[in-house]
């Protein structure tokens, strides 16, 4: 059987493998290796696919599922909870890019639908690539990871109205306020429709379908909506984008919302690689090294105004300089959806394909630096503060003649619980949040929490370091937690200072800068697993705590590899490991009933203990021989697994693991 399109996925699948293999060793994020494997393998590089415009049609499917999930993944919840980011930044930033852009293309003589499209493309920034860095940095809970996926979301949500738009910029001014108001009607209409059988039909059919337990119809349940509601839109004149962005976020407030998204999962990325690898293939690498100096000048201009128009968003939402500057390097690359509103904009001659080359390529250079940049974003933040001068203080003055108090670095959970305790054992306190939401929430509640950026030393001065007795570094900004440890142990040496990071590997360079004890979440989290698991398997509590505290006492070290043998030398007490305890319950025609312990011989004949009974309401710990039993008492039994299975019968009851 002949497959024209199976060599051509063949050698794309190989060679991706490669390229994304070298991406890894060099930390670059696997979307960049996608690109550069389209560029390699492309018809403009060493030509090794034949048949690009098929392999474009599969990369369709993934922009379908890629907008499916982006819609799983939003919901109202999410929407309310970074309302401002998402409405107020989001908004900001892309209005103050595009305007930018725009004022540039006409300042130069382009034409307006062109100078209108060159803004949109300059506004929307790479979701998958900053969101994945910014996971891998455990920087998503950070002030300005919030701020940055508050953005991202407005990016995502504006980018399927502005692809409808692009037709309309193609120069043909008459019939231009009908055709939008007939494209306003028709997708007006095909939401209610859509609303009302997410409410009516969706509910009952996901129901029927879990029921089957069959995870095949599951699937081909979640591909058949997306699909369906995609060919929809497209059958009335709109984008089958349009309708996968709409099936996912009509199915985003469903109970089956994360099992949808992992039935799709795998499918959108394998396919969004294929989106990724025919961006690729579409550049004329020969073309844009002929302007490579113009393809250079416009990426230095595209990440400076991005970065500068990001920024002054964030500034404007209320947040510090540095989380400013943070926020701004992570978004000053051009997005994938760019790239489809591109090639519309070329396939309607809103653009010159000379153009639509140059913007590839630059587009393309962004997304490969991304990654780079966001790694490099705290020297640069650092850099932009020292040399414009900018100082954050707080906006407010802590109480006077406050001393020996504690001073609490960021309020989210941990903050929250750190203050609560505080309160109940009357320790005086104050708290520094980037977050000026919160800020202006808390302080209404009565909480001495001030806003203000605490990687600046006038900022800590001014919250009274020098006269506390101890600073809680509860942030989740790595790179800011270590700045602070920093300063506040040069302004005062007598400090205790109690830091919390993500991972283990950040707990020597906490240490080294003056930190007194430094709690990792990732290591924390282990020593609990490991003491659930040898709790199980009847380990005693004290050599638990044993060793735990070792662990600790060695500052983590035990988590390494190399300290391996030196744990070995500790033998814990594992004599009752073979123990387990289940519950039975004493049946009415049992030869037990009305017996006493003594006459049931449980542990001389069974090796069975009774370690206490519950008869109604009634817990009665550690029943002596003359205790009676009755039918209906839940008896605790420890035993080995073997007498305990052995020894069920006796009470006609399926014994229950505790």
């Amino acid at each position: 059987m002949d497959i024209p399109l199976l060599p051509d996925v063949t050698i794309i699948f190989a060679l991706a493998v490669l390229v994304i293999l070298v991406c890894h060793r060099l930390k670059i994020p696997a979307l960049v290796g996608m690109l550069l494997t389209g560029v390699v393998c492309g018809p403009h590089g060493l030509g090794l696919v034949q048949s690009a415009h098929d392999v474009e049609i599969l990369a369709e499917l993934g922009v379908i599922l890629l907008l499916f999930t982006i819609g799983l993944e939003l919901s109202l919840s999410d929407l309310s909870r970074l309302k401002r980011p998402v409405f107020l930044g989001g908004a900001a930033q892309v209005l103050l890019t595009w305007g930018f852009f725009f004022g540039l293309a006409m300042f130069l003589d382009v034409s307006g639908g062109a100078s209108i499209l060159l803004g949109m493309l300059a506004a929307l920034s790479s979701t998958a690539i900053v969101l994945k860095t910014l996971q891998e940095r455990a920087e998503m809970e950070a002030p300005h990871g919030r701020v940055i996926l508050g953005i991202l979301i407005f990016q995502d949500l504006l980018a399927v109205p502005l692809t409808l738009a692009v037709p309309l910029l193609a120069g043909r001014t008459f019939g231009f306020t009908n055709s939008i108001v007939f494209t306003v009607f028709k997708g007006a209409a095909v939401l209610i429709l859509l609303v009302v059988l997410s409410r009516k039909l969706m509910p009952r059919l996901l129901l029927s379908i879990v029921r089957t337990r069959s995870r095949e119809l599951f699937l081909l349940t979640a591909l058949g909506i997306c699909l369906a509601v995609s060919l929809l839109t497209a059958a009335i004149g709109l984008s089958v984008s349009l309708g996968a962005f709409l099936a996912g976020l009509l199915l985003s407030g469903s109970d089956y919302r994360e099992s949808l998204h992992e039935a799709v999962l795998p499918f959108k990325d394998v396919f969004t690689s294929l989106f990724f690898i025919s961006i690729g293939m579409l550049l004329n690498v020969a073309a844009a090294w002929d302007h490579a100096g113009q393809i250079l000048g416009a990426v230095v201009l595209i990440l400076c105004v991005k970065a500068v128009m990001a920024g002054i968003a964030t500034r404007i939402l209320g947040y510090p300089a540095r989380t400013a500057a943070l926020a701004g390097v992570a978004l000053c690359q051009v997005g994938e959806f760019s790239f489809i509103l591109a090639k519309a904009g070329f396939s309607h001659h809103v653009i010159s394909e000379h153009f639509y080359q140059k913007f590839l390529a630059a587009s393309i250079v962004t997304m490969v630096l991304a990654p780079f940049l966001i790694a490099a974003a705290p020297r640069l933040a650092a850099l932009f503060c020292r040399l414009t001068g900018i100082r954050d203080t707080p906006a407010t003055t802590p109480e006077p003649g406050l001393a020996d108090h504690m001073i609490i670095l960021g309020f989210g959970a941990g903050g929250r619980q750190l203050a609560r305790a505080a309160k109940a054992a009357d320790i005086p306190y104050v708290i520094l949040e980037m977050n000026p939401d919160t800020v202006r929430n808390e302080a209404k509640k009565g909480e001495p929490i001030h806003f203000g950026d605490a990687s600046k030393p006038g900022v800590l001065v001014h919250m009274g370091v020098r006269d506390a007795r101890a600073l809680a570094v509860v942030i989740s900004d790595a790179a800011a937690a270590r700045r602070a440890v920093e300063i506040a142990r040069c302004e005062n040496p007598a400090l205790y200072i109690v830091a919390r990071t993500r991972f283990s590997s950040e707990i020597k360079a906490l240490l080294d800068l003056g930190a007194n004890d430094v709690i990792a979440e990732e290591f924390e989290a282990s020593l609990v697993v490991f003491a659930r698991v040898l709790a199980k398997f009847m380990v005693p509590r004290d050599d638990i705590e044993h060793m735990a505290q070792d662990i600790r006492r060695e500052g983590y070290r035990a988590m390494l590899p190399d300290s391996l043998a030196a744990m070995a030398t500790f033998s814990p007490d594992k004599s009752l490991a073979g123990l387990h305890v289940a519950i039975f319950t004493v049946d009415a025609a049992s030869a037990l009933a009305g017996r006493t312990l003594e006459e049931a011989r449980l542990r001389r004949d069974h090796n069975l203990t009774v370690a206490a009974v519950r008869r109604g309401r009634e817990f009665l710990p550690n029943p002596d021989g003359p205790f009676a039993l009755s039918p209906g008492d839940r008896l605790y039994v420890m035993g080995t697994a073997e007498s305990l299975k052995e020894g069920a019968s006796l009470f006609n009851a399926a014994p229950t693991e505790v």
